[in-house]
């Protein structure tokens, strides 16, 4: 049976991966056995994807990215080039530490920009947008632009990728889209109609 998939002939597969179809591996990378790739995904040069890993639909992942074992992407993921997922809290070279990889969660639509650091544990909420050479520490909310090292929230993003302003009723309306967005309680969803 012929593949979905494309790989370029320096890509490693390993036997027992799930990979979707319309996806494509490009130069080099390693994609081992157990993982789980959605299709229309377009995996970089130099990636490794490890066992266990799962990658929703139409996630881009840029060159020199590490997915480490304890990694969930849903749908619509964007890893920039040479971000960082950790897997392990306390690590040492001495200790083993398998079997206790942390999962981090990385929710629909999320854009984690080049150089970012993802310490293992932290949920990052739908449509968040990780700042460029970002070191994120904690839990991020839905929608949440955070940037810096440690990472801080310095504002809102639309699913388009557009900083958010808004209103004093709370409103904003993404610029290139028009859809709209209520900020409640410190939270934001986007509102229908």
């Amino acid at each position: 049976m012929e593949k979905e998939y494309f790989a370029h002939e320096t890509a490693v597969i390993d036997e027992n991966c799930s990979i979707g179809k319309g996806t494509k591996i490009w130069h080099f990378s390693h994609i081992m056995s157990g993982c789980k790739i959605g299709k229309g995904c377009n995996i970089g040069q130099n990636v490794v994807v490890s066992p266990g890993v799962v990658l929703g639909n139409n996630v881009k992942i840029q060159n020199n990215v590490s997915v480490y074992t304890g990694v969930i992407c849903e749908d619509d993921v964007f890893l920039g080039p040479s971000m960082v997922f950790t897997n392990v809290v306390n690590p040492r070279s001495a200790v083993n530490r398998r079997g206790q990889y942390v999962e981090t969660l990385v929710k629909k639509g999320v854009s984690i920009g080049a150089n970012a650091t993802i310490v293992c544990g932290h949920p990052i909420g739908e449509y968040a947008f990780i700042g460029a050479g970002a070191v994120v520490t904690k839990e991020v909310a839905p929608y949440a632009l955070v940037i810096g090292n440690p990472a801080k929230q310095t504002g809102w993003m639309s699913e388009y990728g557009h900083k958010l302003e808004f209103n004093k009723n709370g409103i904003a309306i993404c610029p290139e889209s028009k859809e709209k967005y209520k900020l409640t309680n410190g939270s934001v969803s986007k509102m229908s109609g």
